[in-house]
């Protein structure tokens, strides 16, 4: 593999055109690579930051990538330091564990959909395409979007579209979905865009965006999944290992920014019956958010909502 000169900036389009890697740079920077260290790319996705990671590991460095979806495993290098788990990172403590592994150096997380799963018309993530309302980032998962618009409750359905896409009529939306399937199934894209055009609030597009936001979020747990990921990396990461995560909405980014200052997600505010205060592991390396600068973000439009956070461990 090629090496880089640490001077000279990674060009996204050399690394990948499965998935343009956002922040990169800045990501790479922030770990604080060493290079005979033990590293996990929570999300591999096309690789572009596992390469440039790698690109700073010695041939005693060692780099474990997680990806749920099996589509991924034909962006890996022929490289022996690379370990694939096809799993979701909800299961990163059991899996590095059976890779023999119980402290890393680092962990970085990209928490956006890659741009192969929005082009790819079949997975039913784009509002762009006709297609099966699918949405699962894992396809051995049972459950799609179809079945959350077909079995949730009218109140479910008004919590989900409320929360998880911050959809201003929720509550209409989800009364109309209910209504429309006792009239006809709603399994595709287009079925689904029919069977609620009269409640479309404002733009079209950022309307739908808003609301397969939410299904995804759903469908894959999203939220879930991060809180069992941040609350595993306080007892895998060594004294000085850093945890990079970039998020690219809101609900995101308020869970890592509250963890990352607090060190749990559980209330601190009193001693334990012993009168131990809690101490928070980390020491934080950025205390507001990295977000793509101007260029990248005339180049990546989905970049722009980007939003990167470090931690180290003490």
């Amino acid at each position: 593999m090629k090496k880089m000169n640490n001077d000279k900036l990674i060009s996204n389009s050399e690394l990948s055109t499965y998935h343009t890697p956002v922040l990169l740079n800045e990501t790479i920077d922030g770990l604080n690579i060493q290079p005979d260290g033990v590293y996990v790319d929570c999300t591999f996705g096309g690789g572009g930051h596992s390469l440039a990671l790698l690109q700073h590991l010695n041939q005693k460095g060692q780099l474990l990538v997680f990806d749920q979806d099996e589509d991924t495993r034909k962006n890996l290098p022929n490289d022996d330091r690379v370990t694939f788990i096809s799993q979701n990172f909800r299961h990163l403590q059991r899996f590095l564990r059976l890779h023999k592994i119980l402290k890393v150096d680092g962990i970085l997380t990209d928490l956006g959909v890659s741009s192969h799963q929005f082009d790819e018309a079949s997975r039913g993530f784009s509002t762009r395409y006709d297609a099966a309302l699918d949405m699962r980032m894992d396809r051995r998962q049972v459950i799609t979007a179809a079945d959350i618009l077909k079995n949730f409750s009218e109140q479910q359905l008004h919590k989900m579209f409320e929360k998880y896409g911050e959809v201003t009529n929720a509550k209409t939306l989800a009364k109309t979905i209910v209504s429309q399937r006792l009239v006809a199934p709603i399994r595709t894209i287009n079925q689904f865009k029919t069977s609620v055009h009269l409640v479309v609030k404002g733009n079209p597009q950022k309307y739908f965006a808003q609301v397969f936001q939410a299904l995804r979020i759903e469908v894959n747990d999203e939220l879930g999944a991060l809180k069992e990921l941040l609350v595993q990396t306080t007892s895998i990461l060594k004294p000085g290992g850093r945890v990079v995560i970039i998020t690219f909405h809101s609900l995101e980014d308020r869970l890592v920014k509250n963890f990352f200052r607090d060190g749990t997600f559980e209330d601190t505010a009193i001693d334990d019956i012993y009168g131990h205060r809690f101490i928070n592991p980390f020491k934080m390396i950025t205390k507001k958010p990295i977000t793509a600068n101007e260029r990248e973000a005339k180049e990546n439009t989905r970049c722009r909502s980007a939003k990167l956070r470090i931690v180290e461990m003490k």
